[in-house]
């Protein structure tokens, strides 16, 4: 498996991602060509035949918020998360963060899980944030130092 910066090519797989994983933030063909000109910094995880995961995320003075993450479902449990959020908080880290958040559907107690395996804590609720279905957000918290 390979982790590497998100590139313009990669659009259309990462739409196809996300486009069968529900529980994942809904964004544009004109969000990730952002993040692919550097506005907003993603990877993707690649092994045979093609794309299998992309993470985005950004940084802001010292803290690092991802935004998105998603893997195929045939590739979910091998890794492929694990090694792009470990590629966006060690270049987040690199760059001076000192602390990583996020927000997950309260009903999406798998991601709940992985970001907990993965250090994260919980440190709020955001009531009414998602829509399609309405529902809370967990904010999840983890230090980088």
């Amino acid at each position: 498996m390979n982790i590497r910066q998100l590139e313009l090519r990669d659009l259309d797989a990462v739409l196809a991602i996300q486009s069968a994983s529900p529980e994942t933030a809904r964004w544009s063909r004109a969000d990730y060509e952002r993040v692919a000109q550097g506005d907003f910094s993603g990877w993707v995880a690649e092994s045979e035949p093609g794309l299998i995961g992309f993470l985005v995320a950004r940084r802001v003075a010292d803290e690092v918020e991802i935004l998105n993450l998603a893997i195929v479902l045939e590739a979910r449990r091998r890794g492929a998360a694990t090694l792009l959020l470990d590629e966006a908080l060690s270049a987040a880290k690199d760059a001076g963060a000192r602390r990583a958040f996020l927000e997950v559907r309260d009903s999406n107690i798998a991601a709940i899980l992985f970001y907990e395996r993965q250090g994260f804590f919980g440190s709020g609720r955001r009531a009414n944030y998602y829509s399609d279905p309405v529902e809370d957000a967990l904010v999840l918290t983890r230090s980088l130092d």
